[in-house]
């Protein structure tokens, strides 16, 4: 299965707005000290218990992928097929428990557009393939890289399973996997060194409240992530939302489209546990988003917005468990489904959008492309 040149033709249009909200300029002044809330410790929190856990788990699952793939290489046949398409799967769902935190490191490397930019483009990955020349860092490419461009040839780049065997075993294609998968490893371990040793202490110590202080970044980082990634790209597009027309071949990971519905809960997961502090690896919760506007209401006597966000999430997952494991399938089935878990996923960007930042004093940083 190939994607069509409109899939493809969305993947730079989808690109190109990401630039352009990338490039949208930041009101210095957006924020002022307003309360004693500890965002030192919230910060601390943030980077000790969710961030850095996070991606210590998605680095070593793309170092289990890469054995995965060595393994293969030796013995190419089906069994060790799916233990690598099992090994890409497992890196794929750690992928989306840090894909929110383009911030420090990941944010100047531009790590999540050479990761995770779909729908891939199939012809050009097979035309880098066929001429061996292409260059990995350049954004031309970020349609033929990444987990998407590994759905391609581990699943969708021949009809059965012994011809992806035999397939891959072509000098060319091999190396072609082995150059994604290196270059994944390599980013993800460049954002990891980065933490562990330099900006951990530079965003805990940028405590302040002001555009470009961590907490106001980080937060824009995450709403940006839910609004544009999650309720848009997972859901939004491929079910019609912004084009009149749906298109099911946009869903994430759509030549194993039955992965794409636990990538949409792997993504819905990650935002609901940073919301509420939870630990990467227990139920711990340190200081959080919800702690912070729970402080807010008490100081203001007003109601307590983490509660209004949380229970509107509820309602989301009750929308979500009506969804078919492959979202591919649903979007042609019946797509009313789909268009369901949208409203209620904006309903949630209208309480934090704009009800939040508010009451945080926490001005957006992007453009807002689709209307709403």
């Amino acid at each position: 299965m190939k994607l069509t040149n409109s899939l493809r033709s969305l993947s730079i249009c989808m690109l190109l707005g990401l630039f352009l909200v990338s490039c949208g300029e930041k009101d210095e002044s957006s924020s002022t000290e307003t309360d004693n809330f500890d965002r030192t410790q919230m910060l601390t929190d943030w980077a000790d218990i969710i961030i850095i856990p996070a991606y210590q788990t998605y680095t070593t699952n793309l170092d289990a992928l890469n054995s995965s793939y060595s393994n293969f290489e030796a013995n190419p046949n089906e069994t060790n097929l799916e233990a690598l398409r099992l090994s890409y799967f497992n890196a794929y769902r750690s992928w989306q428990k840090v894909s929110m935190f383009e911030i420090g490191k990941a944010e100047e490397i531009g790590l999540r557009n050479f990761t995770n930019v779909y729908p891939t483009d199939s012809d050009k990955i097979e035309e880098n393939i066929a001429t061996q020349v292409y260059n990995l860092d350049l954004p031309s490419n970020f349609v033929t890289q990444g987990f998407p461009a590994l759905d391609y040839l581990l699943y969708g780049a021949a009809d059965s399973d012994e011809a992806i065997v035999l397939l891959l075993q072509n000098t060319n294609y091999a190396q072609y996997v082995s150059d994604l998968l290196s270059r994944l490893t390599a980013l993800s371990k460049e954002v990891l060194t980065d933490w562990e040793t330099n900006y951990r202490t530079t965003f805990i110590e940028n405590g302040g409240s002001s555009a470009t202080a961590s907490v106001d970044k980080m937060v824009n980082d995450f709403l940006f992530y839910y609004e544009k990634y999650l309720r848009a790209g997972k859901i939004g597009i491929p079910a019609g939302v912004f084009s009149g027309n749906t298109l099911p071949d946009a869903v994430e990971a759509p030549y194993s489209a039955t992965n794409s519905k636990v990538l949409f809960d792997e993504g819905f997961e990650a935002v609901r546990d940073f919301f509420v502090g939870k630990s990467f690896y227990s139920e711990e919760k340190g200081s959080s988003l919800s702690d912070y506007l729970a402080y807010v209401a008490s100081q203001n006597e007003s109601t307590n917005l983490a509660n209004s966000i949380e229970t509107q999430w509820t309602l989301v997952t009750s929308k979500v468990n009506d969804l078919s494991a492959n979202l591919n399938e649903q979007v042609i089935t019946d797509n009313s489904k789909m268009l369901a878990v949208y409203d209620e996923l904006q309903k949630a960007v209208v309480l934090m959008k704009v009800d939040m930042m508010q009451a945080l004093n926490i001005q957006v940083d992007y453009v807002d492309a689709d209307g709403d």
